[in-house]
C-alpha cells in the first residue's frame, strides 16, 4: 500500500456514483543556487528564457482526457456557457539548462465569469498525488470553485511526468501485476524477496521506458514551471490553491519565489519536516485515528461489527488477517484479500460521505460476502484491486501510480532497505496494526531507483512572502493535522496563517463545510485572512445513515 496521499481528488470524485449504487479515493537545494537557472548562465540561456516567457499558448476546445490522464469524456461547457480550453506550455526539460531540450506541459482553463474590472488574474490548482492529472480533474470539480471563478480564470495542469506532460511510464511485459505482489510480506522469505524484486524491476522498467525524463520530474522543477506559467498567463503574482501534495509544491514555490507569491491557500497540508519513513509513520497514526472515529460513529449507528469502537477496530484487524490467509471470492472472478480490505478502508476514510458505504461493506465481509467491499475498493481506485473509474478507464491506462513513484523518488534522497523496514516495523504496528505494516513496507518503493533523490525533505522557508493560508483538518488521515503547524513554522514568521477544521476526511475546502469555504473564499476573493485561532466545526453525519 503506497503512501495514501497518492489518491487523487479525481479518483475520489469518480467514485461517488459507484458508492451510491453500492448502498441500495522535492526538495530544492539552495534557493539562490536554484535561481541561477532562472536568470540563465549564458547568452543562449538568457535568450531561451526570454523566448519561453514570450510564448503564447494556443488555447482550443479540450478533447477527452487521454488514457494516460485517466480517460473519460471531453469536458462540457460550464452552466453559463464558458468552454473549457486546453493548451500546452513549452518549458525546459532541465531548468539548469534552459537552452537545452524542452518539453510540453498540458494546461486547462476556464475564463472568469466576472467583469474585467473584477478579475484578479489566474488561480492555479494542484490537486495532489503527486501524479494526478490537473487537466482531467479540474473540470469535474468546477462546481466547487464557481464562486472563485467570479474573479479568477481557473487553471490547472499536468505536472511534468504526469499525464500528457511527458507522462512517466513504468509497465513492462515482464513485470507481474502489482496485485500479485503481497504488499505486506509476513513470511520472512519468498514474499519479501518478491516485493524487493518487484520494486527493483519496476525501477528498471521506468528507466527503460522514461529514462530521459526521470531526473527532471521533481517538485523543484515543477515549481519553476509554475512561475513560467504565471508569466505566460500575464500575472504579476501567482495565486494558488494546492491540496495534499499540492501544498508541498506550493511551499517549494514560495521558497523559490517569495516575491511572486500572491493569494495562496494550502489545504490538507504536508508536513515539510519529515522524511519518507517519518511521513509514512505519521500517516499510519493518522489513518488509525480516522478509523477509530469511523468505528465510534458505526457503533452509534448500531452496526453489527461490535458494541463499541474498540470492538469494531479489533474485529476489522482480525478480518484483515483472516482474509490474508483465505480471501473471499467475488462474482467477477476476483477476490477480497487483506490488502483489498485495507485499500477499501483507506479510500473510504478520505471522505466522511463514504462512511455509510464502508459500514455496509465491512458488515457484509464479516458475514463472508466480499462483493461490496471489493467493489468499494475498485470504485475508489485503490491499488491492488485492479480497479478503475466509472468512465470505464483502469489504473493500467492512467500513469498516476508511475508518476507518483517517479516524483517521490526524485524528491526523496532516502533509499530504505528491508533491514530498515524491519527495524521500524514495531513502531508502525504500534501506531496502527491495520495500516502500519503496509505503510512501512511502502517505503521500499524507491529501492533500486536509477536517479538520486534531492533531499530528505522539502525546503519551504519563504521569508518575505505574503501570508499563505494553511487549512489543517484535525481528522485528516493522509496529511495529519500537525503538518499545518509545522508548515507554518517552516514558511516563516507572519507567512503561514493557520485555519483549523475540526472534521473528517482529507482536506477541508472540498468537504463543503460552509465555515471553511467562507474563510478561504474571503482570502482568495478579497484578501481578508481569518482571525488567528479560527476554528471551523464540521457538521456530523446524520444519525441513522
Amino acid at each position: 500500500m503506497p503512501p495514501a496521499r497518492a489518491i487523487s481528488t479525481a479518483v475520489l470524485l469518480s467514485a461517488a456514483t459507484l458508492l451510491a449504487s453500492s448502498l441500495t479515493a522535492c526538495a530544492p537545494t539552495d534557493r539562490d543556487g536554484d535561481r541561477q537557472g532562472d536568470t540563465g548562465g549564458t547568452t543562449s540561456d538568457a535568450q531561451a528564457l526570454n523566448d519561453l516567457r514570450a510564448q503564447s499558448p494556443h488555447w482550443r476546445d479540450c478533447p477527452a482526457p487521454a488514457p494516460i490522464q485517466g480517460g473519460g469524456e471531453a469536458p462540457g461547457a460550464l452552466p453559463d456557457g464558458t468552454p473549457w480550453q486546453c493548451a500546452t506550455l513549452r518549458t525546459p526539460l532541465d531548468w539548469k539548462n534552459p537552452s537545452g531540450e524542452t518539453m510540453d506541459l498540458a494546461l486547462v482553463r476556464a475564463r472568469t465569469s466576472g467583469t474585467p474590472d473584477d478579475r484578479i488574474g489566474s488561480l492555479l490548482f494542484n490537486f495532489g498525488g503527486p501524479g494526478g492529472s490537473g487537466v482531467a480533474t479540474l473540470p469535474g470539480l468546477a462546481a466547487d470553485y464557481e464562486k472563485l471563478r467570479t474573479r479568477y480564470d481557473l487553471v490547472s495542469f499536468d505536472p511534468r511526468g504526469v499525464g500528457n506532460s511527458r507522462g512517466v511510464r513504468c509497465p513492462d511485459a515482464g513485470l507481474p501485476d502489482e496485485d500479485e505482489i503481497d504488499g505486506i510480506p509476513d513470511d520472512g522469505g519468498d514474499e519479501t524477496d518478491a516485493l524487493v524484486r518487484f520494486n527493483r524491476e519496476t525501477a528498471a522498467a521506468c528507466e527503460k521506458n522514461s529514462g530521459d525524463a526521470l531526473p527532471y520530474v521533481g517538485t523543484t522543477q515543477a515549481a519553476r514551471d509554475m512561475d513560467l506559467m504565471r508569466q505566460v498567463l500575464g500575472d504579476e503574482k501567482l495565486h494558488y490553491l494546492g491540496i495534499s501534495y499540492g501544498t508541498e509544491l506550493g511551499g517549494v514555490y514560495a521558497h523559490l519565489f517569495p516575491e511572486h507569491v500572491g493569494r495562496a491557500v494550502l489545504d490538507g497540508v504536508v508536513d515539510p519536516t519529515q522524511d519518507t519513513m517519518e511521513e509514512a509513520l505519521a500517516q499510519a497514526g493518522g489513518f488509525q485515528l480516522a478509523f477509530e472515529h469511523f468505528a465510534a460513529w458505526c457503533a452509534r449507528q448500531g452496526c453489527t461489527l461490535g458494541e463499541d469502537a474498540e470492538d469494531i477496530v479489533d474485529l476489522v484487524v482480525g478480518l484483515e488477517a483472516a482474509l490474508d490467509d483465505t480471501p473471499l471470492s467475488t462474482p467477477d472472478d476476483g477476490e477480497l484479500d487483506g490488502d483489498a480490505l485495507v485499500a477499501a478502508v483507506t479510500g473510504a476514510l478520505y471522505r466522511q460521505d463514504y462512511w455509510p458505504a464502508l459500514r455496509v461493506g465491512l458488515e457484509a465481509a464479516a458475514d463472508d460476502d466480499g462483493d461490496v467491499l471489493h467493489d468499494l475498493a475498485e470504485a475508489l481506485g485503490q491499488h491492488g484491486t485492479g480497479g478503475g473509474t466509472d468512465d470505464g478507464t483502469t489504473d493500467e491506462e492512467s500513469n498516476e501510480d508511475d508518476a507518483f513513484r517517479a516524483i517521490t523518488c526524485a524528491d526523496s534522497s532516502s533509499r530504505y532497505t528491508v533491514a530498515d523496514v524491519l527495524s521500524r516495523l514495531p513502531d508502525f504496528i504500534e501506531a496502527s496494526p491495520l495500516f502500519g505494516p503496509g505503510l512501512a513496507w511502502s517505503t521500499l518503493s524507491c529501492d533500486g531507483w536509477p536517479v538520486p533523490g534531492a533531499a530528505r525533505h522539502p525546503e519551504v522557508s519563504a521569508p518575505g512572502a505574503p501570508p499563505v493560508l494553511l487549512v489543517g483538518n484535525t481528522g485528516d488521515p493522509a496529511t495529519p493535522y500537525e503538518g499545518a503547524a509545522r508548515m507554518a513554522r517552516r514558511l516563516g514568521e507572519k507567512v503561514g496563517v493557520e485555519l483549523t477544521y475540526e472534521g473528517e476526511g482529507h482536506g477541508a475546502y472540498d468537504s463543503g463545510n460552509t465555515c471553511v469555504r467562507n474563510a478561504v473564499d474571503a482570502y482568495l476573493l478579497n484578501g481578508t485572512l481569518p482571525k488567528p485561532g479560527t476554528v471551523c466545526e464540521a457538521e456530523p453525519l446524520p444519525e441513522g445513515k
